[in-house]
């Protein structure tokens, strides 16, 4: 198990060593993944963003997902679940998830874009992955705006989800993939949600840091 996020992180950052020698990206999903992404990005001494994915919950359930819309678009949907909603229902909770997805641009990133993934080693980094939707949406920018090499990384995940990953990107590496897997939170001793202030506290150290600036794109 790993104390907090910050341990989880710093343990992550070591497994992903073989990177640091490499011009790479981290992408962290917020807001669990930005203090995990933080510290790998520290100890690799790489440039260091967030992609804004969200999960969309079923109404009557808001836990649990029926797939993810990513920052660009990039949408990815449950095969079964047309079966529980209607096209309706489903474009609904898309708006609505757009709408957030816009907020945090604003409010995390300050309005910036993406920094240039097109020939990059990018490592989309989380807290945990359960379903793993939002990681597949993040996977789906990767792979259009042609990420030279796509890692997946993750203090804990599900054995089966991991799998999945195995078969779409380049790399995945995840510390932990108890069994039976509950949710993310089962691998930490210390959790709870994480904040928007929290986010843009973290993000505020990566200012400071010696590595580069959040969000610098090449056409900068």
């Amino acid at each position: 198990m790993f104390k907090n996020r910050t341990d989880a992180g710093k343990q992550l950052a070591y497994a992903l060593r073989k990177y640091k020698k490499e011009k790479s990206l981290v992408l962290a999903i917020p807001r669990g993944g930005v203090e995990v992404g933080y510290q790998v990005a520290d100890f690799l001494q790489t440039e260091f963003s967030i992609i804004i994915t969200r999960k969309l919950p079923y109404p009557d359930n808001p836990e649990a997902g029926f797939g993810a819309i990513a920052e660009d678009g990039s949408l990815y949907l449950l095969e079964e679940a047309s079966q529980w909603l209607s096209q309706e229902k489903i474009k609904k909770i898309i708006e609505e998830q757009t709408q957030e997805i816009h907020r945090r641009i604003h409010v995390l990133r300050k309005g910036r874009p993406l920094p240039e993934l097109a020939d990059t080693t990018v490592i989309l980094v989380d807290d945990g992955i359960a379903m793993g939707s939002t990681m597949h949406a993040a996977v789906l920018v990767c792979q259009k705006k042609q990420a030279k090499h796509i890692v997946v990384a993750a203090p804990v995940a599900d054995e089966r989800v991991a799998e999945e990953f195995e078969q779409i990107v380049d790399d995945v590496v995840i510390l932990e993939k108890p069994a039976p897997f509950y949710a993310v939170a089962q691998a930490y001793h210390q959790w709870h949600d994480a904040t928007d202030a929290e986010v843009l506290q973290w993000l505020e150290h990566n200012k400071k840091s010696n590595h580069f600036p959040i969000t610098r794109s090449r056409s900068e």
